[in-house]
This record gives C-alpha cells, sequence and structure tokens, in this order.
C-alpha cells in the first residue's frame, strides 16, 4: 500500500490524543481477546462500556501529536504509522460521498490508555470502534499489534486499512439507519448483529475496490494488500476467537460473523466495488 509521495493530506479529519488517566488505577477492564470483541460491538452499537467494565468515567486526555505538522504528504503516510491513518481516513472520506448521497464526514480520534466518548468511556483494550452518539471513529493503534499476537493475523499496513474501512461502514450504517436492524438482536448466526458486522465488512471491501480512484495512491492495491486483509477479516471471526478463548464454538454466542463470512463480505465487496452488493439483510449469509 503506497501512497503518493506529493499528495495532500487532510490532517483535520484525525485527531491525535494523548494518554488518560484514570485516577485510582483506571477502568476495570478484565483482559483476553473475547472481552476485547464484546467491547467493541458494545460501543458500535452506542452501549456504555461503562455499564459492562464496571469502570468510572477517565479524566480528560492531553493533546497527542502534532498531526497538522508531521502529516502533509503521501511521503510521510508511508513513513509514519498516524500519517498513514490520516491518509486512509482521508481516501474513505474521498470515495463515500460519491457512493452514497447525503454522506457526511466521521472524524477519527487516535487515543493512547482511556478515552471518553459520547458512548461512555472506553479503555485501550476496546480496539477499534465507532460511536453513533457522536458519529466519530476511535482508534487505539495498539489494537494492530494485539490483531498479530492474539488473533493471529498477518498483520501489515493494509489490515490497518481495512479495520479504519470497515469502522467506517458503520458510520455508513448510522448515516441510512440500517444500525437500527441491530438493535435487540445481537447475539445468534443470523442476528441483526452479525448481519451488521459482515456489511460493515463489505462496505471496507467496496471502498478498497475504489480506493486507487480517489487520488492518494500509487497503484491499485496489490493482491499481498488484499491478503492482509482477508487474515485480519479471518482472524477476528466468531468460531476463531471462540476458539482461542473458550476451546469451542458455540454460534448462539455470535455477534460478528465466522472467519469464512467476514472472509466472504469483504471479498463481495471488494471484487464488485459495488456497496449495493453488500445487502446482508435479505437472504443468507
Amino acid at each position: 500500500m503506497d501512497f503518493k509521495d506529493d499528495v495532500q493530506l487532510d490532517s483535520s479529519q484525525v485527531e491525535s490524543r494523548g494518554r488518560g488517566r484514570v485516577p485510582g488505577g483506571g477502568l476495570a477492564i478484565g483482559g483476553g481477546a473475547a472481552g476485547i470483541i464484546a467491547l467493541i460491538l458494545a460501543l458500535v452499537f452506542g452501549i456504555n462500556p461503562g455499564d459492562i467494565t464496571g469502570g468510572s468515567e477517565p479524566a480528560p486526555v492531553g493533546p497527542g501529536a502534532d498531526l497538522s505538522a508531521q502529516c502533509k504528504t503521501g511521503r510521510d503516510a508511508d513513513q509514519n504509522e498516524e500519517c498513514r491513518v490520516v491518509g486512509v481516513v482521508n481516501s474513505i472520506q474521498e470515495y463515500w460521498p460519491k457512493a452514497v448521497d447525503g454522506y457526511e464526514p466521521a472524524k477519527t480520534v487516535m487515543f493512547s490508555g482511556q478515552v471518553s466518548t459520547a458512548c461512555g468511556a472506553a479503555d485501550a483494550s476496546v480496539g477499534p470502534f465507532y460511536c453513533p452518539a457522536d458519529r466519530q471513529v476511535y482508534l487505539d493503534l495498539s489494537f494492530f499489534k494485539e490483531l498479530q499476537s492474539r488473533f493471529g493475523a498477518k498483520g501489515g499496513p493494509f489490515a490497518q486499512a481495512y479495520v479504519i474501512g470497515h469502522e467506517y461502514g458503520h458510520h455508513v450504517q448510522h448515516l441510512l439507519g440500517t444500525d437500527a436492524r441491530g438493535r435487540g438482536d445481537r447475539q445468534g448466526p443470523k442476528s441483526g448483529s452479525v448481519r451488521l458486522e459482515l456489511q460493515a465488512d463489505c462496505y471496507s471491501g467496496a471502498w478498497a475496490k475504489n480506493a486507487y480512484e480517489t487520488g492518494l495512491f500509487e497503484k491499485p492495491f496489490s493482491r499481498t494488500d488484499i491478503e492482509e486483509a482477508l487474515s485480519a477479516a479471518s482472524a477476528v471471526g466468531d468460531d476463531s476467537i471462540q476458539e482461542r478463548t473458550q476451546g469451542r464454538i458455540t454460534p448462539e454466542g455470535f455477534t460478528h460473523g465466522t472467519s469464512a463470512q467476514r472472509v466472504k463480505w469483504f471479498t463481495t465487496g471488494y471484487q464488485s466495488g459495488d456497496p449495493g452488493r453488500c445487502d446482508t439483510f435479505s437472504g443468507g449469509i
């Protein structure tokens, strides 16, 4: 995944916050992959994670990196992880207004430690999530190390791009009102939750197919790039996570879809390049 060296980045679409601190030791969030994914799901649907974790509201985080100073061009995006996030977000938000009438931009907030959101307090172990209440994507870069070390993904720059594209897929669902179809139906192999997550994977694939046309990248994504995305999608399938954390697969507890389903729907979006092909609510998934 190579950005054009001289393309200009819009750092205003991404905010970098420093490390938040919580008096008395911070949020009481349990470790493990299952907890991470459960919290991601909770935040996607606007549940206060404090209701789940029993944690307190963190103190406001301090200022982080000055992205406007360090993330100016595509060359910076190729050399700096935070600038790469800026470049990916710029591309995603260049694509969606052409695909969805009335698209409204959403800011990405990179944080470390803890962060306050309109959906409640979040800890770093939550990983990436979208908060519909403030229409922002939240991203802790340490999650991508977890993706490799705990979930067995290959990692790489495009694994990050896939995850960011997925979270912006939830933003699109919120703008279209599709996210309402998952409320009250949050578990099970054919649940509204699973269908929403698979659709967000498909939306990420649709962006990936069209990303070169947004003008930020040197060339279309390579087979290696797409394999990184597929590896990440497979690693966070419900069946894979359950097998790693509890040693057995219980479909009635599914919230995001199986590894095979996540790969299938990202591939559907990527091969078609058409978000209209991402209807996971009609028929089988």
